[in-house]
Parts: C-alpha cells; structure tokens; sequence
C-alpha cells in the first residue's frame, strides 16, 4: 500500500478515535451520583469505537517509522507495542465495566466497578502511555515523520503520565485528584492525550509527505 495512504489512514484513524474518546468523556460527569445504566452503557460504547480506532492508529505509525530503514524497525515495533498493550489495558478495563453493568438488573454504584479496575486505569495504564509516548517521541525524533513540536510534546506528556505511577498507593476516590482513579489520574490526563492525538492527527492528514523523511536522523 502508498505510504501516502497509510499515513493518511493512521492520521484519519487518530483523529476519529480522539473524537469518539472526547465525546466520551464529558459523560462520566453528567451524573453527581450513580449514573443509570445507559449512561454507562452509551459512553462504553464510544469510548470503545475510539480504542478500536487507535489500534490501526497505532499500527500505523509503526510502518511509517520502520519504513524509512532497518535500524529504526526496533522503534517502530517498541512504539506500537507500547500503545497496543495500552489499548489492551484499557480495552480490559472497559469491558468490565460494561460488564458489571449487563450482569446488574439496577443502577450500580460506579465505585464498586472502579474498585475492580483502578489499578488498569491508573498505574498500569500510565506505566504503558509514558511508554507509548516516549518511544513516539524517540522514534518522530530520530525521523522526522512528523514535526519536532510533536516529539517535545510527546516527552513532556510522557512525565506527566509517569508523574500519576504512585497514585496507586492514594486510594481510590475518584473525586480526589491523585487517586488511583481519581479525576487527575484518569480524565485529566487522558483528555490532555486525546486532544494531542487529535493534534497528531490532524497534522498527519495535512502533511501526505514527511518533512526531510529522506535524510532521517542516524540512530
């Protein structure tokens, strides 16, 4: 397949599962307290389309970095690896939300849920997004695939991610900011990485041809 199209198909599919994901978010506040099911149910939906597009995004952008040379498949592979496993992680997380929900014949209180998933969704997943975002990082630098403010950006929300690793061990309350699955651990920082994937997105769309991608950086 042209490069030209995959990258306007990994550009496409970041953009669409940025959308679905920041369609997502703004539900789990709709309700002070427990949600109905199909408040549960209705952003699941979304928040899974958009995971489902970031599986091809993540694919992707590991042949556009592997396909400018041998010596950058390593990254390549260690970039998509990273995200796939991220995705899986929360693709795991999802499930047994909307899990609970299906198995429950009335509104569930979203604590119990959560009681069972924080670790995915906070140390675990944070441990893999840092990971994803440095490798990108490291990978756009060393090729130039895109432009450098994505690479900067990429370090920067990679400490941000690591930065919420021991909010593991500060309970898990949502309304707490560094909790476990408190609303800096898991909405602030992921609405902060869905508008940078809806950036990357966007910029992988208007640029078909890569900056300099025919002298790349040695590794």
């Amino acid at each position: 397949m042209n490069t030209n199209v995959i990258r306007r198909i990994t550009g496409a599919t970041a953009l669409l599962g940025a959308v679905c994901q920041l369609i997502e978010l703004p539900l789990y506040f709709v309700y002070s307290g427990a949600p109905p099911d199909s408040n549960i149910l209705t952003r699941s939906l979304f928040g899974l389309v958009g995971l489902t597009f970031y599986v091809v995004f993540m694919t992707g952008i590991s042949h556009l970095v592997s396909e400018l040379g041998p010596q950058y498949r390593w990254l390549g592979t260690l970039t998509s690896t990273a995200g796939l496993m991220w995705l899986a992680v929360a693709f795991v997380g999802m499930g047994l939300e909307v899990g609970a929900v299906i198995q429950s014949p009335v509104d569930i209180d979203p604590t119990i849920t959560v009681s069972g998933t924080y670790i995915l969704y906070g140390t675990i997943s944070k441990l893999l997004m840092g990971l994803f975002l440095f490798a990108f990082a490291t990978s756009v630098r060393l090729t130039r695939i895109l432009p450098t403010w994505t690479a900067w950006s990429a370090y920067v929300l990679a400490l941000v991610n690591w930065a919420f690793i021991p909010s593991m061990f500060f309970g898990n309350t949502p309304a707490h900011f560094y909790a476990a699955n408190g609303w800096g651990t898991t909405a602030t920082t992921g609405g902060i990485l869905m508008l940078w994937l809806l950036a990357v997105g966007v910029t992988l769309l208007r640029q078909p041809s890569p900056a300099n991608s025919t002298q790349p950086q040695p590794a």
